[in-house]
């Protein structure tokens, strides 16, 4: 089912793809993403913006990173969605993920002038996502 794959990697990107019995995707992906986690310290970022300490959490980020992810996330859930299910439109089932990666990459370009919670606005990526797989359920 889609929104299974879907949904696993949106709880870890490379889950879907495992889910989708692509394994070695799958992780590769993982693999990808717990590097870039680490590296751009976006667990501590994300602990520390929950718990209220917004500022913090921006200095303990490593942006070269954490302006990476959110792209790359998109892209791991619309991989998921769109490879469990063969022979679906490729160009307009992206769209609402592509604006999901756009939500959150301005969510963290502009981080530092916020004043809700910077990770917030990056679980809003989220949103569009789940419109989409909604819209394209059935194609």
């Amino acid at each position: 089912m889609r929104s299974i794959a879907a949904l696993f990697s949106m709880l870890m990107p490379g889950f879907g793809q495992i889910y989708n019995r692509q394994f070695i995707k799958g992780v590769l992906l993982i693999i990808v993403e717990h590097y870039d986690n680490v590296m751009g310290k976006i667990n501590t970022a994300i602990h520390l913006d929950f718990n209220g300490f917004h500022q913090n959490a921006l200095e303990s980020a490593n942006f070269q990173y954490v302006l990476f992810y959110p792209g790359f996330y998109a892209y791991t859930v619309w991989d998921a969605w769109y490879f469990a299910k063969p022979n679906v439109d490729k160009t307009k089932s992206a769209i609402p993920f592509i604006i999901g990666g756009f939500l959150g990459e301005f969510g963290a370009i502009y981080a530092n002038r916020l004043s809700i919670p910077t990770l917030m606005v990056g679980l809003l990526m989220i949103i569009p996502m789940v419109i989409g797989m909604i819209a394209f359920r059935n194609h």
